[in-house]
């Protein structure tokens, strides 16, 4: 709940936009209706609707496993199955419409209709092992981001947080491998954004550097304020910005404040902006943007969940941005991303 009335013209600007969150989990290997509203999970339609969460990406996250034949195949197989799995996530019941969208016309045409908006992602490169064909098959399914790595190097690239349990070392490639460098140059043709979450600070800045669009870090923080090595340091960021990218910023409450400043309190709504604040300041408004990592780890004190959404843009007024900034930060900015990948597509 909001801690404080919300007056009527902040809930009117919220509701007038077009919010989007750019990562969500989906629950796995359970498979919760999306349209009830379910205890204890973050996002469903109803809970979308209710804090006017007008669209959500939702990942198909493949935790990193062996780095061999074996290991690949079932990462491959559980990836398809879990986009499958969102592509379901659509149709009418119970007062709610959602629909499973891949293009950016195709979420402002729903946004229009009063309907919910699912764009699919996948999070970690390892759900596509080494077989390039299979982003192919993820575009097919809607996936519009791949996260290059999550927590363990892959066969594309170097994470920022090596496996122990895996035996990484502390890098594998020196960044990005060959094997990664084609898989970006195929997201580029098929009009996939990379996702340089989660990945080392090498693996990121190849990236920029490889991509012939924009890069986007879907759920990261920024490391001036949170010395976390999933956060993004000055350099990444003026990288990010000379690429044309967006940092949408995660609520998670460890990549927000260190532990021992957090102590025994949640990250709040207001740590969460100062990270906006920072990334406004450093690389400007059209290079920051709104996450959540719901059901995958973030949670806040005021934004527990998609219901509470409003707090997020009350915040933000308090904070003194107007509605052109406000409209950028809540999706505005990454559906320029989004729109440059498919323009880029377009043209292969």
């Amino acid at each position: 709940m909001l801690k404080a009335a919300v007056s009527d013209d902040v809930r009117a600007l919220h509701e007038s936009l077009l919010t989007l969150d750019s990562h969500i989990d989906i629950p796995w290997p359970d498979r919760d209706d999306a349209f009830l509203d379910t205890a204890g999970r973050c996002v469903d339609f109803p809970k979308m609707r209710r804090g006017h969460l007008a669209a959500g990406c939702f990942v198909a996250y493949i935790a990193q496993d062996s780095v061999d034949a074996d290991g690949h195949a079932a990462a491959q197989a559980q990836t398809l199955e879990m986009l499958a799995a969102i592509d379901r996530m659509q149709g009418e019941r119970n007062g709610l419409k959602a629909r499973v969208c891949d293009t950016v016309d195709k979420m402002e045409d729903a946004f229009r209709e009063g309907v919910l908006v699912v764009m699919p992602g996948v999070e970690n490169g390892y759900g596509m092992g080494d077989d390039i064909g299979m982003l192919a098959r993820f575009r097919a399914l809607g996936a519009r981001y791949v996260t290059l790595t999550h927590n363990g190097h892959n066969a594309l690239a170097d994470s920022g947080q090596p496996s122990r349990k895996l035996g990484d070392p502390e890098a594998r490639h020196g960044g990005l491998s060959a094997l990664g460098r084609a898989a970006i140059a195929e997201m580029n043709r098929l009009g996939m954004v990379v996702d340089v979450s989660h990945t080392s600070r090498d693996t990121m800045l190849q990236a920029v550097e490889v991509s012939a669009t924009p890069v986007a870090a879907t759920h990261a923080c920024v490391r001036a304020l949170c010395d976390h090595p999933r956060n993004l340091d000055d350099a990444q960021l003026d990288a990010l910005k000379a690429s044309g990218g967006v940092i949408q910023i995660t609520a998670v409450g460890g990549f927000l404040r260190p532990r021992a400043e957090l102590g025994s309190r949640r990250a709040t709504v207001a740590d969460y902006m100062d990270h906006l604040d920072y990334v406004v300041r450093r690389i400007g408004p059209e290079h920051v943007g709104i996450s959540s990592d719901f059901d995958g780890g973030g949670e806040l004190d005021g934004w527990r969940n998609a219901g509470e959404s409003l707090s997020l843009t009350a915040e933000l007024v308090s904070r003194g941005y107007d509605r052109s900034e406000i409209e950028a930060f809540w999706g505005g900015n990454f559906r320029r991303v989004l729109r440059a990948a498919e323009r880029a597509a377009t043209a292969a």
